[in-house]
Parts: C-alpha cells; sequence; structure tokens
C-alpha cells in the first residue's frame, strides 16, 4: 500500500540525485493511480521529481514540469509498447487527467500542464 495512493508511495517519485525532493502534485498522482486501476497492471515510475540542479543534469527542459511534481516519466509493461499518438484519446488517457502526453521507446511523459498535447520522442 502507498503512502500517496492506493498503488503509489512518495519515495517512487522523490528525486534520483537524493536531494530530498518528493513533493508529486495530487493531481498527478491522483491521475496515475486512475491509470493503473484501468491497466490492472503496476505502474513503474521512472523519474517523478527533480530538483533543478538534476533536471539539467539528465537534460530536461528548462521549465520542466519534473522540477513542479506535476509531470512523471512511466512505464507500463505489456500494455503501452508502440502506442501511436493518434490512440492517446482512444486510450482515455486525457479522460483520466493527463494534459501531457510524451510517447518514447521507453515508455511514457505523462504530465499536468494546461493544454492538452502528444508527442512522439
Amino acid at each position: 500500500m502507498g503512502d500517496l495512493a492506493k498503488n503509489f508511495s512518495r519515495y517512487e517519485f522523490a528525486c534520483h540525485c537524493g536531494c530530498g525532493f518528493d513533493a508529486a502534485a495530487p493531481d498527478l498522482v491522483a491521475a496515475l493511480q486512475r491509470l493503473r486501476n484501468l491497466l490492472g497492471r503496476p505502474v513503474l515510475i521512472l523519474s517523478g521529481c527533480r530538483c533543478k540542479a538534476h533536471n539539467r543534469q539528465v537534460g530536461g527542459v528548462r521549465e520542466s514540469l519534473h522540477t513542479q511534481g506535476r509531470a512523471a516519466d512511466v512505464m507500463v509493461f505489456g500494455k503501452l509498447e508502440n502506442l501511436d499518438p493518434e490512440r492517446v484519446e482512444d486510450l482515455g488517457l486525457f479522460r483520466l487527467g493527463f494534459k501531457g502526453v510524451g510517447i518514447y521507446k521507453w515508455g511514457l511523459h505523462l504530465d499536468m500542464r494546461k493544454k492538452k498535447t502528444v508527442w512522439k520522442g
């Protein structure tokens, strides 16, 4: 059991540099829990919160939503491989609450930006 949601704990979102930044936004955590419930399988958080220094170190964009605790890079085995941008709406990712969806070989970038945006990286 998680301390942020049924299946998510604060430590999963912690900045990988060890600085202690782990303030994941409640709406992001809630949307990730809805995704987990919908898929019926674990959603692995690859990168959640990032301090500005760590974000620079990993090549993140300057105003990354990771630095605000409003983005997560995730992997879901067996469900979301080879996702086409055109299918994002069909899967209901926007209905779950996400606004930004980046599709990469390693998984998905999901965030809580203001405007619906989908891209393939």
